[in-house]
């Protein structure tokens, strides 16, 4: 008997407006679950701007707690309307440290834990090591009623290791909330192609399907624009791309997989058979 589950990825502009942002994306979630949507991804810090552009210490005082933030909070309630599972983006204040992190909400509400983003981008318009320190939480996976969840968030994207180690953990799914656009440095550079293949690669070397909600639109959270260019997508597990959105595309993509086909899929083609983790000591020795 088949296993089917629906993931969905939704692609959409935020505004600075924290409440708005939530009042949205409970909106869409709500919409791609009467599609029978059962795990949600949004993007990557859709609680306002993506603030990141530049360094100024006044974003600090959005972040709160994990289990206090609003976003978390506000789809708690519509992750148990539901019945859908939410990997829930926030920025996360835990004593004295901030993280950008995950919050995985289960379909009846409840917080199953967090994962904060371990690889921290720094560079023009990414200005992420001013605010995160680098994830302390080890890569994660929940076991869910649809299937067992790995979440990565956007600069873990291009790791390897990270969508490895996640399916080691036993990810039926990964999913990896983004937030990427213009390159201020180059404004003739469009790295969205590059973007996707990276992930579909991820799916074919792992034998998982893969699935990235990004944000649309021309921000100014620092006196400068940035735009960002959507291309939301779902990978299937030999890495086509089942299901795509433009760069200014709104709504939700949504996709069925059997979980049972996967399974056999992957065993199939003996990439985790064929694996030699005795030699594979020089990868996680520091770059000289």
């Amino acid at each position: 008997m088949s296993r089917i589950t629906n993931v969905a990825a939704i692609q959409t502009s935020f505004s600075a407006d924290m409440q708005e942002n939530i009042g949205k994306a409970a909106a869409l979630v709500r919409e791609a679950a009467k599609s029978e949507a059962h795990v949600i991804l949004l993007p990557e810090l859709f609680q306002g701007l993506y603030f990141c552009t530049h360094q100024d210490d006044k974003w600090f005082s959005l972040a709160y707690p994990a289990e206090l933030h609003p976003c978390v909070t506000e789809l708690q309630k519509v992750a148990k309307d539901c019945g859908v599972v939410l990997p829930v983006s926030i920025f996360e204040k835990a004593g004295p440290e901030y993280y950008n992190s995950v919050v995985m909400i289960d379909d009846t509400g409840g917080i199953m834990g967090v994962y904060r983003k371990t690889h921290i981008p720094d560079g023009p318009g990414y200005q992420e090591k001013y605010y995160f320190k680098p994830g302390n939480t080890g890569f994660k996976v929940w076991n869910t009623r649809f299937g067992n969840i790995g979440v990565g968030i956007c600069w873990d994207q291009w790791f390897p290791e990270a969508a490895r180690a996640m399916t080691l953990k036993g990810a039926d799914f990964l999913f990896y909330p983004t937030a990427i656009g213009a390159e201020p440095y180059d404004d003739t550079l469009d790295t969205s192609p590059i973007w996707q293949r990276v992930m579909q690669g991820h799916a074919v070397a792992n034998a998982i399907p893969v699935i990235a909600a990004n944000r649309i639109g021309t921000e100014n959270a620092n006196g400068s624009e940035q735009t960002f260019y959507g291309s939301s997508f779902i990978a299937g597990q030999n890495g086509e791309l089942m299901q795509s959105f433009g760069k200014q595309e709104d709504g939700a993509l949504i996709q069925g997989f059997d979980l049972e086909a996967l399974q056999k899929y992957r065993a199939v083609w003996g990439f985790f058979r064929d694996r030699r983790p005795e030699m594979y000591g020089d990868l996680a020795r520091p770059s000289e």
